[in-house]
């Protein structure tokens, strides 16, 4: 790698390299913050903070449907299950899932932790 030093009139030091050595320096840096993102996960993982959810899962929230039916059905729980869970009416699930009405803050916390989740998933 060759380079250019030189000094600026404020006394900063600045250095000059080619840029496919710039380029590659950069390359580096983006694998090396892709791999610590990796470890991070991979720890959390094993930890049980994280979990793998599959693509169909993805697909249908991405699509817009209710995050709080697609969680519930993949966790593989009937409404009644989660409404005891989370200490909710069966009916007011119900509503939040079909959009006739917004579950309160609270109320979606609950319901979030009953599905093991994080609020922001459903909300």
């Amino acid at each position: 790698m060759s380079t250019q030093t030189f000094t600026t009139p404020a006394g900063e030091q600045m250095v000059v390299l080619p840029r496919a050595d710039y380029e590659a320096l950069l390359a580096r840096a983006e694998d090396a913050e892709d791999a610590a993102a990796v470890r991070l996960f991979n720890r959390r993982m094993e930890s049980g903070e994280e979990e793998r959810v599959p693509a169909d899962v993805v697909a249908r929230l991405v699509a817009g449907e209710n995050p709080v039916r697609v969680w519930r059905q993949y966790r593989d729980m009937s409404m009644a299950q989660l409404a005891a869970k989370a200490d909710v009416a069966t009916a007011y699930v119900s509503q939040i899932e079909t959009g006739k009405r917004v579950g309160r803050i609270d109320t979606m916390k609950k319901i979030a932790d009953a599905l093991n989740v994080a609020i922001d998933d459903l909300v």
